[in-house]
C-alpha cells in the first residue's frame, strides 16, 4: 500500500526543470503538446483525458519490461487460477486457511488484471490514453485490492492464532458463516475507506499537464497535476497508510508467512519513500519501477509460496494434473 500511496510523483512539481526537459525529450512529438505547466486562468479547461507513458528514460527498454511483465502476468493468472480451481472443486479444502488463501487469489487475479494489462498496451501500442473515469476506475480498485488483501492476510493471521492457541474450538470459532462475514468485512472496509479517494480526485480541475510518467493511474500522482489544492488528498492517503501499516505490523509476532507477505508488500514501498523525500537526484524510472514491483510481486509470489508451503495443496495439484494426462 506504501507504494502506491506516496510513491508518485509529479516530476515537474518535486525535480525541476531538469526532470521535465528529461520527460520531454523522451516523449514523442504528438504527445508533447501538454507536457508544459499551465494555470486555470492560462486554458480555462480540465484535462478529461491522460497519457501513461510507461517508464520515461527507458523507453528503450521497453520490450524487456514487456517481457517481464507479461511472464509476471501469466504466473500470476495462471498460478492463482490454478488455486481457486483447486480449493473450490477439493472438499477437503474447504476449511478457513483455504478459504481465506482463495480470497487471497480472486484478490490478486483482480490487481493483475486491472494494472497488467494498460501496462503492456502502453509497452507495445503506445496506447497510453486513459479518461479520467477510467484513471479514477483504476485507482479504485488498485487501492481497494491492497486493503483487501491487507484484511485477508490479517484474517489469516487471526486464523493460524486459532488453530494454534484454541484447537478444540476451531470449527465453532471460525464457521463457514463466520468466513462469510470475515469476507464482507474486509470487502465492505476497503469500499469505505479508498470511496473517498474517487471524490476526491473527481472535484479536481486538472488544467496542468495531462502526461503521467507511469504505467498506471493513482491517487496522489494525478492529484498533483490539479491546479488546485490537494492537501486533503495527501493527508487522507497518508492517514489510510499509517493505518494499514499499523495494522499490518501487529502480524509480526504471528507467523513468518505473515512476516514475508509484509516484506515484499512494504520494504520497496519504504525505500521508495525515503529516496522520495532525501534522494531528489535519483532517477525517474526507479520511482516508477519499485511501485511496480510492489504490485507485481504479490500475485506472483503469494500462491508459489502458499503452494510450496501446503502440502495438501501441493498433492491436490499433482492429482489434478496427473489425471488430466491420463
Amino acid at each position: 500500500m506504501i507504494c502506491f500511496l506516496l510513491s508518485d510523483f509529479n516530476p515537474i512539481q518535486l525535480f525541476g526543470k531538469t526532470r521535465e526537459v528529461t520527460a520531454k525529450s523522451h516523449t514523442p512529438t504528438h504527445r508533447r503538446l501538454s507536457l508544459g505547466r499551465a494555470t486555470a486562468n492560462d486554458t480555462g479547461i480540465s484535462h478529461s483525458l491522460f497519457i501513461l507513458l510507461g517508464i520515461p528514460g527507458l523507453e528503450d527498454q521497453h520490450p524487456v519490461a514487456s517481457l517481464l511483465f507479461f511472464i509476471s502476468y501469466l504466473v500470476a493468472l495462471l498460478g492463482n487460477s490454478l488455486l481457486i480451481f483447486i480449493i473450490i472443486t477439493e472438499r477437503s479444502l474447504h476449511e478457513p486457511m483455504y478459504l481465506f488463501l482463495c480470497m487471497l487469489a480472486v484478490t490478486d487475479l483482480i490487481l493483475s488484471t486491472t494494472t497488467v494489462p494498460k501496462a503492456l498496451a502502453i509497452f507495445w501500442f503506445h496506447a497510453g490514453a486513459m479518461s479520467l473515469d477510467g484513471c479514477v476506475t483504476q485507482i479504485f480498485v488498485i487501492h481497494a485490492t491492497f486493503i483487501t488483501e491487507s484484511g485477508i492476510v490479517l484474517a489469516m493471521a487471526f486464523d493460524w492464532y486459532v488453530a494454534i492457541c484454541d484447537p478444540l474450538h476451531y470449527t465453532a470459532v471460525l464457521s463457514h458463516a463466520v468466513i462469510i462475514k470475515i469476507g464482507l468485512a474486509v470487502g465492505l472496509r476497503s469500499f469505505c475507506v479508498i470511496l473517498p479517494d474517487v471524490f476526491l480526485v473527481k472535484r479536481l480541475p486538472f488544467c496542468c499537464s495531462n502526461l503521467l510518467p507511469h504505467t498506471y493511474c493513482e491517487h496522489i500522482a494525478v492529484a498533483k497535476f490539479a491546479c488546485a489544492d490537494i492537501h486533503v488528498s495527501v493527508w487522507y492517503g497518508l492517514s489510510v497508510l499509517l493505518s494499514t501499516v499499523v495494522l499490518n505490523a501487529l502480524l509480526f509476532l504471528v507467523s513468518y508467512s505473515v512476516i514475508l507477505v509484509i516484506f515484499m508488500f512494504y520494504l520497496p514501498g519504504i525505500f521508495t519513500i525515503i529516496t522520495q523525500w532525501f534522494g531528489h537526484h535519483v532517477l525517474l524510472h526507479t520511482h516508477i519501477l519499485l511501485p511496480n514491483g510492489c504490485m507485481l510481486a504479490p500475485p506472483v509470489l503469494n500462491p508459489i509460496i502458499y503452494g510450496i508451503k501446503t502440502r495438501q495443496i501441493q498433492e491436490c495439484v499433482l492429482s489434478t494434473l496427473s489425471s488430466q494426462w491420463k
